[in-house]
């Protein structure tokens, strides 16, 4: 099996704090709090709608926003794993 490496990618990103407005790009309040949605938990704030489907936000998820554009959440421990502040 061949061996890959991922291409280096700047992207944009903003940690989510739901008492802060307006809301990142992409993120969608649950309608009526956490219990509007089955399975929701009380941490649940709201979702971004992916090509996967509709991902969970939470506070202190980072808020993504890809090479075309889209929006989608990542956890905090993996953010911090996976990417380096650019100084510009």
């Amino acid at each position: 099996m061949a061996k890959y490496k991922k291409r280096p990618v700047v992207i944009e990103a903003v940690q989510f704090d739901p008492q802060k407005h307006p809301w990142p790009d992409g993120v969608l309040p649950w309608s009526q709090g956490p219990q509007s949605r089955k399975g929701a938990t009380e941490t649940s704030w709201g979702y971004i709608q992916t090509l996967e489907g509709k991902m969970d936000v939470i506070a202190g998820d980072w808020i993504i926003t890809g090479v075309a554009g889209e929006h989608y959440p990542c956890k905090d421990h993996i953010f911090k794993v996976t990417y380096d502040l650019v100084e510009e």
